[in-house]
């Protein structure tokens, strides 16, 4: 077998592995796909949209859709916990928490993958939320990844030593600093003190980057090709829970019209891949959600109130 490339992991797939491989080790995952007939949806997220000329303040359906997310979550609280669980001693403690904070994946102008914590977007209304997910991308724009995923992996590595993993800190150390090919390099000198000039308000902190309290993944944003939907999803210690936007993407459809006649047609349908921690949630628990979001598909002009 001939090679005919290698490439070493820098610091954020670094970062991206060791996160995925911790919630396979530790995570029993159980997942299930929401079909939402979005065709109405469309319309009135185009009348949201109707007087608005700057296209950055327009909202997309992805931010109407991580809105509708939240509202599921407030329904259903205990999707929006984190979880402590010590497997030697079979205890665990669920956390509630008043803000949901949503991880999300952000493509960047230079090509490079992002993840952000978008803080407390459950109490934003749609504008509020457009708002801050444009400037998360400026301030994104103008930070240099490796300084920051940096930063988030040495926090991550001190608060491993605080709990006790001595020898795990050591080695994270090692594989970052070592000298050679898999040396992670960040900025020095000049550079580094022109950089961390930028005030904290114009660049992303880790702050930005720590863990949310659920993770949101825009698939149908990278390939509004897409066929099908999302099967596995991983979830992201402490979190129990994550959500996978598909593509839209047009079905036959049997639904009710406006007589109270059942019939098919042809309508957008947009897949919600749902994942959870087994450990924590059962599919019960995560019906109120569901029930939020056939509340809100079948009745879209309430996005109205959320502007």
């Amino acid at each position: 077998m001939s090679i005919y490339k290698k490439e070493r992991f820098g610091i954020a797939r670094k970062i991206v592995s060791n996160m995925t491989s911790e919630s396979w080790e530790q995570i029993p995952h159980s997942s299930l796909s929401y079909e939402a007939d979005v065709t109405d949806l469309l319309e009135e997220c185009k009348k949201l949209n109707e007087w608005c000329e700057d296209k950055s303040k327009k909202i997309t359906v992805n931010t109407l859709i991580i809105k509708i997310i939240c509202e599921g979550l407030k329904a259903a609280p205990k999707m929006n916990c984190t979880l402590k669980f010590r497997r030697r001693l079979v205890q665990g403690t669920l956390k509630y928490h008043d803000n949901i904070d949503i991880t999300m994946p952000m493509i960047l102008h230079s090509g490079e993958m992002m993840t952000v914590n978008m803080h407390d977007m459950g109490n934003k209304t749609l504008t509020e939320m457009t708002d801050a997910i444009n400037d998360t991308v400026r301030r994104a724009n103008n930070s240099d990844m490796n300084e920051v995923m940096y930063e988030v992996s040495l926090d991550n590595t001190l608060n491993g030593l605080k709990r006790g993993k001595l020898i795990q800190t050591i080695a994270r150390l090692y594989g970052a600093k070592m000298p050679g090919k898999h040396k992670v390099t960040t900025l020095s000198g000049s550079r580094k003190r022109k950089y961390y000039s930028i005030p904290e308000e114009d660049r992303l902190t880790k702050h930005d980057i720590e863990p949310g309290t659920t993770t949101i993944t825009n698939l149908g944003s990278v390939y509004k090709e897409q066929k099908g939907s999302c099967f596995l999803l991983e979830i992201i210690p402490p979190q129990t829970t994550a959500f996978a936007i598909n593509a839209i993407q047009r079905k036959p459809i049997a639904f009710t019209d406006e007589f109270g006649e059942e019939r098919i047609e042809i309508r957008s349908v947009l897949p919600i891949t749902i994942a959870i921690d087994h450990r924590s949630l059962d599919y019960g628990d995560i019906v109120p959600c569901l029930r939020k979001f056939d509340e809100i598909f079948d009745n879209p002009s309430v996005i109205q109130n959320w502007k």
